[in-house]
């Protein structure tokens, strides 16, 4: 099995106040089935209803579902990191749209300066299985399991920040400038991986270069 990662940006921000204090929750899409998402990664309506009932069941029902700020390389909670609880689960056609209320945690207060600014956040599902090839698409098998769902920044931006390093040509570092050997190992690690596990390089990718700063 492997950690599989997946990303939606269709979320609306809701706030209400209730005796002088200000509640923080997002809603929208958290998953969908039996259409390939942008990772190119179909899950079949069954797999997905299996793994999202059973997290609803055990976790949300139960007040025990809560997520991360920030994307882990692990299906594990870190609980310095949660900033929300997941509170619904429900199915519309084949999209699960979830709704989350932001904790007053020291990563929920991020996230509500976040909400305040007007700044595109996303969710991004976390969970374990296996992958196979089925008429040329990549299908996500029935072991898998749904872990969490964690909030992230612009999900497109390590994508197109990988991208834009990769075609400039000045490059910056060893004191705040990348060095063009650098960009050539990211290169031939970006070449030699297969278009499934092309985002999840990339994540690896943007996350040493921001090391470098």
């Amino acid at each position: 099995m492997k950690l599989i990662t997946e990303h939606s940006e269709n979320l609306r921000y809701l706030t209400e106040e209730k005796d002088g204090e200000k509640k923080y929750m997002i809603e929208g899409i958290f998953a969908q089935a039996e259409a390939a998402n942008r990772n190119g990664r179909v899950y079949p309506r069954e797999v997905l209803e299996s793994a999202a009932d059973k997290y609803s069941k055990e976790q949300v029902k139960r007040g025990r579902a809560v997520g991360e700020l920030g994307h882990p390389d692990s299906p594990t909670i870190n609980l310095d990191r949660v900033s929300h609880k997941i509170v619904e689960l429900n199915w519309d056609g084949n999209n699960v749209m979830g709704k989350a209320e932001i904790l007053e945690t020291p990563m929920g207060q991020i996230v509500r300066g976040l909400m305040d600014g007007k700044v595109q956040l996303g969710v991004s599902t976390r969970g374990m299985g296996s992958l196979k090839q089925q008429k040329g698409k990549t299908v996500v098998s029935d072991d898998f399991i749904l872990s969490t769902v964690d909030i992230v920044q612009d999900p497109s931006a390590p994508e197109a920040f990988v991208n834009g390093i990769m075609e400039g040509v000045d490059y910056f570092v060893e004191n705040g400038v990348i060095r063009a050997q650098d960009v050539d190992g990211y290169r031939k690690t970006l070449g030699s991986v297969s278009q499934d596990h092309l985002a999840e390089a990339q994540m690896k990718v943007f996350k040493d270069l921001l090391n470098k700063f």
